[in-house]
């Protein structure tokens, strides 16, 4: 199969060997990358030329209930208690199967469209495995790159029904055997589990092992209520060794810069959901406090029933409301604060290879460096809302947004170009996945 090389106005690698490259060229084969640099030969290769535009990796957004897509405008209003009561236990029983589907793929379409190439799927709404199955394939029908974060739908008591039962082993070994067996495919498994505040120590504990057997990331909420079911289970993870790369903590508003530390110390993940935390009442974003205490932050989306899926504002939000902070915390002293204390670069890692690691894929997406997998994005300088940037970083931080996305490519395989998806049947699905909302909305009496 013939190699695509992209010469780019600017190349952003976000690979700390390779820098940025003016006028830099990214050569793609066989779905990933063989060469970065300069004056590259193109020996048959098919060309983009795209003088005028930044090349960089993908975004990653590490946490999006990607199920809620149907049912998006609903929870504007929302705070964190509205939400559990109206969305877990009003609208998600009414899901079936066909509509985690539809969700899931045009979801997924959308971040693609947004500029991100790879997802983690927290799939919290799946009763029975045909639910599983249905959001699986809505991901592997999108051409998305995702970690499926199988989850469990909120306990509700039923007669002998446990309060807290331990994630279902039986189901997570029928995944890794089956549809979800090979960590080489585009959509692979990750275990989406209550954790310590939302379980007894013990059964989170269990889970994270669970996880550990399999190979996979465990990510939970964490530190998002002020009411945890295990307050000191960050402290007691750490004590039995089952902190690591392999655990992703989302939200972590709540915790402690102590427990923040032990996350940092043990290579284990945080993600902010910045936008959705501050209208929730979460509390404020953690990114710039895992930051400071060690940790390398990721960013999400989280719930698009009342936020819109775009990282590009996620990446913002979180940037500006950690930089806010760290003024705050100079002015409460006295002191007028002399120079910016985050860089804005750093909010280009929590949306790129922060994101990657997060997903436990940092060997393979997250930064443009030969061997890694080709997820790529192009984002046009010539716009109005661009020009004339004078800085990819800055515009792309900044300026940017999903307009602006170009090209959009996963493993290789562009599935955006000239600003527009190339996906057949979109318009249809669409209408589908409005009449599935509309439904699910009736239904439950909201609409």
């Amino acid at each position: 199969m013939p190699g695509t090389l992209i010469r780019a106005g600017a190349v952003l690698t976000m690979d700390p060997a390779l820098g940025d490259l003016p006028g830099g060229e990214v050569l793609l084969e066989g779905g990933r990358i063989a060469r970065v640099g300069r004056g590259l030969p193109a020996e048959g290769a098919e060309v983009v030329d795209a003088p005028g535009m930044i090349l960089l990796p993908g975004f990653v957004d590490a946490h999006l209930h990607t199920w809620q897509t149907g049912i998006r405008g609903v929870a504007g209003d929302w705070s964190l208690a509205e939400y559990f009561r109206h969305m877990h236990l009003t609208l998600a029983p009414r899901f079936a199967p066909g509509d985690l589907y539809l969700a899931n793929l045009v979801g997924a379409w959308n971040q693609l469209n947004n500029g991100a190439t790879a997802l983690f799927d927290w799939c919290h709404n799946n009763p029975t495995p045909e639910h599983t199955d249905a959001a699986v394939e809505g991901l592997i029908d999108s051409g998305v790159r995702a970690l499926f974060g199988h989850g469990t739908p909120r306990p509700r008591a039923g007669a002998g029904a446990p309060a807290h039962p331990p994630h279902p082993a039986g189901e997570v070994r029928r995944l890794r055997t089956g549809r979800l067996s090979s960590e080489d495919a585009l959509v692979t498994m990750a275990l989406a589990i209550r954790g310590p505040d939302l379980s007894p120590y013990e059964v989170a504990a269990g889970d994270i092992r669970l996880a550990r057997e399999w190979g996979m990331v465990a990510s939970c909420h964490v530190g998002g209520r002020l009411e945890r079911m295990a307050p000191e289970g960050i402290h007691r993870l750490a004590r039995e060794g089952l902190l690591g790369p392999w655990f992703n903590a989302v939200h972590a508003n709540q915790l402690s810069d102590e427990e923040l530390r032990l996350l940092a110390g043990a290579g284990a993940t945080v993600t902010a959901c910045p936008e959705v935390e501050m209208q929730m009442g979460h509390g404020l974003p953690a990114a710039g406090r895992f930051l400071a205490q060690g940790g390398a932050p990721s960013l999400g989306v989280d719930v698009e029933s009342n936020i819109s899926g775009d990282m590009f504002t996620a990446m913002r939000m979180a940037l500006q409301y950690a930089r806010a902070e760290a003024n705050q915390g100079l002015l409460a002293r006295g002191r007028a604060p002399e120079r910016v204390a985050i860089p804005l670069r750093r909010a280009l890692e929590w949306a790129t290879i922060g994101g990657a690691r997060a997903l436990g894929l940092a060997d393979r997406i997250g930064s443009l460096a030969p061997g890694k997998q080709a997820d790529l994005i192009l984002i046009r300088t010539g716009d109005l809302n661009l020009f004339p940037g004078h800085d990819p970083a800055g515009t792309a931080v900044f300026q940017a947004g999903w307009a602006n996305v170009e090209a959009v490519f996963v493993a290789g395989r562009a599935l955006k170009r000239g600003g527009k998806l190339l996906f057949p049947g979109l318009k249809e699905k669409m209408e589908q996945l409005a009449e599935s909302g509309r439904r699910i909305l009736r239904e439950a009496g909201i609409r």
